[in-house]
């Protein structure tokens, strides 16, 4: 990761939308500017698009937002306010919808991979679910990535790993409900629907793995094909979501649900193979967690915990450079590797938790665990690092 040292940025955003978007540009505005050169790079690099086109299809995306979450509109306004204010460039409105529809605008043209879980726990004395992922993208990204919390009124707190200037990302709420996201190329994309970072905001806001998803569904879908891992303290589903229409995936019946960068059913797109890796990352992380489940057996499954799934899941480089924890390809231009790791567990009655881990787990280069979670009373949030 070169000179990235894992000194994260962190930033609590309370109030109005509008107030948590002035916070949010405010207080990250030298990373929202050097995220825009980047994407600016990238369009052009995937998809032969100059900032003018990338804009021009904003301009589309920021029609359908203001339509179906005129919030978080209202948000992304705050945020290339708070960056102006604070570098007095020309960032605007439109600059700010072009990050949070990156995945659409370039009509699925991405090249990143991620690495999914959900594991629904049931034995003697446990009874948990963890939600977990590896996300791989462009080095020059990991430097800016941030964890925000959002306090907003009337909705459940939320923490996030974010990419600075885009509204959701992968994270959970207070109410114990959590997501993970994994990249699919397929078309069409839908420029009156919303884009999927924004989708996974739209999640976070609600208190169960029902709500959200008929919150998604009222929203008419999801502008790209994407697959989203929900889980809640009951259990989770694997939503792969499209324009054309949705298939819910469910856990196995030793509670694993695990989910890469194709999809298993979700049939009704045009989604030629992109990434070799794949097919082959689902298959081992499935053997990992059937070796996981024989050497504990049914009484003692409640000692998996996040450190044990860094060790053995998302430390494991079988099929290097496409593997779980992802390496750049030297065949490839793009420098494409895991940026970070994200274990949640969730339990009744207790406050849900999360150990993110910045960098290649297992790699000796990895950042030591930020933990996140949420005090009940009152209402703030803890933010401590541990080494």
């Amino acid at each position: 990761m070169g000179s990235f040292d894992y000194e994260v940025r962190r930033v609590a955003l309370v109030g109005e939308p509008y107030q948590i978007g002035l916070q949010h540009g405010g207080h990250l505005a030298a990373e929202i500017f050097d995220q825009l050169q980047i994407y600016r790079e990238l369009f052009q690099e995937a998809c032969k698009f100059d900032w003018d086109a990338v804009r021009s299809v904003a301009a589309q995306f920021r029609e359908s937002i203001s339509r179906l979450a005129p919030h978080l509109l209202e948000e992304m306004q705050g945020i290339a306010d708070g960056v102006r204010a604070q570098l007095g460039s020309k960032i605007d409105l439109l600059d700010i919808v072009a990050l949070n529809a990156r995945s659409e605008i370039a009509l699925g043209q991405w090249d990143d991979g991620c690495t999914s879980l959900a594991w629904r726990i049931r034995a003697p004395g446990s009874h948990k679910q963890i939600l977990a992922q590896n996300w791989d993208w462009r080095e020059g990204v990991g430097k800016n990535l941030a964890i925000a919390t959002i306090t907003a009124p009337d909705k459940p707190q939320i923490w996030m790993v974010i990419e600075p200037g885009i509204v959701g990302k992968i994270g959970f709420n207070s109410a114990s409900v959590g997501v993970c996201l994994n990249a699919i190329r397929a078309r069409p994309i839908s420029t009156a629907l919303l884009p999927i970072h924004l989708l996974l905001r739209v999640a976070l806001e609600c208190s169960s793995i029902d709500t959200a998803i008929a919150s998604i569904e009222s929203l008419g879908g999801a502008a790209s094909s994407q697959h989203i891992l929900i889980a809640d303290k009951d259990g989770a589903r694997g939503l792969e979501l499209s324009p054309r229409g949705a298939f819910y995936l469910k856990e196995d019946e030793n509670g694993v649900l695990v989910h890469t960068n194709h999809f298993l059913e979700n049939r009704l797109v045009d989604e030629p193979p992109w990434l070799s890796g794949s097919p082959i990352r689902l298959e081992r992380a499935k053997t990992i967690c059937g070796e996981l489940i024989g050497e504990f057996g049914p009484d003692r499954l409640g000692e998996i915990d996040a450190k044990l799934l860094r060790e053995r899941v998302f430390s494991d480089t079988f099929n290097s450079p496409q593997a779980i924890c992802c390496s750049p390809d030297p065949n490839r231009a793009a420098r494409i590797q895991t940026l970070f790791n994200i274990v949640m567990t969730f339990e009744p009655g207790k406050t849900p938790s999360a150990e993110v881990v910045f960098g290649k787990p297992g790699s000796g280069k990895e950042s030591t665990v930020y933990v996140g979670e949420f005090d009940l009373e009152p209402v703030s949030v803890v933010h401590t690092r541990v080494t």
